[in-house]
């Protein structure tokens, strides 16, 4: 063997290592392409579930949307209706307080009279202790008095 046929020898042997390697290698690659393969159809299954999911969830919830604005609407009509029992009630307050005042009022008035009266009745007695006085005076003088003049008519 020549050194012509010993190069091509290494050349040949060095040649099928690297097929044999090459081989190798694309084995590998298939099988990694056959597996995310798999992962893709696997994913592309799944996002069709999740797909036809949304869909059903997006209708669902758009039916609660619905009925929560109807229910909003239902309660934005019952709290107008409100509004007036709780004006009449803030009037009835307002009342009850003016009610309270002029009860104030009155009672302040009662004991006015009251103290009124009773300087009244103070002095009625007053008086009424006075025109006796001065009755029982005046019968006092006017006792007096006929008695002199009947005196004074005996010695005449």
């Amino acid at each position: 063997m020549t050194g012509g046929e010993i190069a091509g020898l290494i050349a040949a042997i060095a040649f099928l290592i690297l097929v044999i390697g090459l081989v190798v290698l694309l084995r590998r690659v298939t099988k990694v392409m056959k597996e995310i393969q798999a992962t893709v159809n696997e994913a592309t299954r799944t996002v069709t579930v999740v797909t036809g999911d949304v869909d059903t969830l997006s209708k669902e919830v758009e039916g609660l949307l619905t009925k929560a604005n109807v229910l909003l609407d239902d309660v934005n009509g019952k709290v107008a209706n409100l509004d007036p029992v709780f004006q009449a009630a803030g009037d009835l307050g307002a009342s009850v307080s003016d009610l309270n005042e002029a009860s104030h009022n009155l009672v302040d008035k009662i004991s006015n009279v009251g103290a009124t009266t009773a300087k009244a009745s103070a002095l009625s007695r007053v008086g009424a202790s006075a025109l006796r006085f001065y009755r029982k005076r005046r019968q006092h003088k006017a006792t007096t008095d006929s008695e002199v003049n009947t005196q004074q008519g005996s010695d005449l």
